[in-house]
């Protein structure tokens, strides 16, 4: 069973809806240790001084900040801790805003709002009129020592709590050099209809289940092939790809040709 991570309310107004947070992502990454591959022994890693190699003991270590000029500010946890905002066990609902209005750019980690089983009507109140008003709450809730900026938005039967970046977390696009050409580019009518029509042709519901992470399942595989004893394992080689001129035209007729085949060959793939 899931455990709850945080314990509190929603407050907005002088109403106030007990709820808990649970997490609603779970990274499925293969982790992998560092081996010595002479004797099979782990590998672990040392504190040592960049003045002279020797180890750093764990009293001895703080948290510095590197300067421009290469020196570093030293502080102690005790002045860090004397910055953190106060405990608090309210999520703040501040506004209410368009779902359409957020960038999904600004979305972070996400987490369901479970309701207090002795409080369920205002839960569901609160869900229902989002809901119908297609709106998204921004609030501010404070975890592990962090206040964070985040998004409470209906999700079918259950709320969920998206924390939020801020806009100075936000990488301007405008210092990527290759989107300024972006703008000065012609597109012919035909060229802009192939597209729209390879777009149609491609058409669909997304379904989350029919996608896998499949570079994960061939090192799960390897990974079992190879404690099972199978050491005749070679690792495939990809064919090296040549550098080619693209005719827009031809590549978009093509692809328009080669989706409407997927789709004979896969009707239920076919949306209604």
């Amino acid at each position: 069973m899931a455990r709850a991570m945080w314990n509190g309310a929603i407050s907005f107004g002088l109403v106030s809806i007990p709820v808990k947070l649970y997490s609603a992502t779970e990274r499925q990454t293969v982790r992998f240790n560092q081996i010595d591959t002479r004797s099979g022994s782990r590998v672990r890693q040392k504190r040592v001084s960049d003045a002279d190699g020797t180890d750093v003991p764990a009293e001895a270590i703080a948290k510095g900040y590197e300067l421009a000029s290469g020196s570093f500010v030293v502080v102690s946890d005790d002045e860090l801790a004397g910055l953190d905002p106060a405990a608090s066990r309210t999520i703040d609902l501040i506004e209410f805003v368009d779902q359409a209005s957020i960038d999904p750019i600004f979305y972070d980690s996400a987490y369901y709002l479970a309701p207090d089983k002795a409080t369920l009507k205002p839960y569901v109140l609160l869900l229902r009129a989002m809901t119908e008003s297609d709106k998204v709450g921004i609030a501010r809730v404070v975890m592990r020592g962090k206040e964070y900026l985040c998004a409470i938005r209906p999700q079918g039967e259950k709320l969920l709590l998206s924390t939020m970046l801020y806009a100075d977390e936000i990488r301007d696009a405008s210092e990527i050099a290759e989107l300024d050409a972006v703008a000065g580019i012609e597109l012919t009518e035909k060229e802009l209809a192939m597209a729209n029509q390879l777009i149609a042709s491609l058409d669909g519901t997304f379904d989350a289940s029919e996608f896998h992470d499949t570079h994960r399942e061939k090192v799960l595989d390897l990974i079992e092939r190879k404690a099972a004893g199978d050491e005749a394992i070679r690792p495939a080689v990809a064919a090296a790809q040549e550098d080619t001129v693209i005719d827009l035209m031809a590549a978009l007729e093509a692809s328009v040709a080669e989706a409407k085949k997927t789709r004979k060959r896969h009707p239920t793939r076919r949306t209604a």
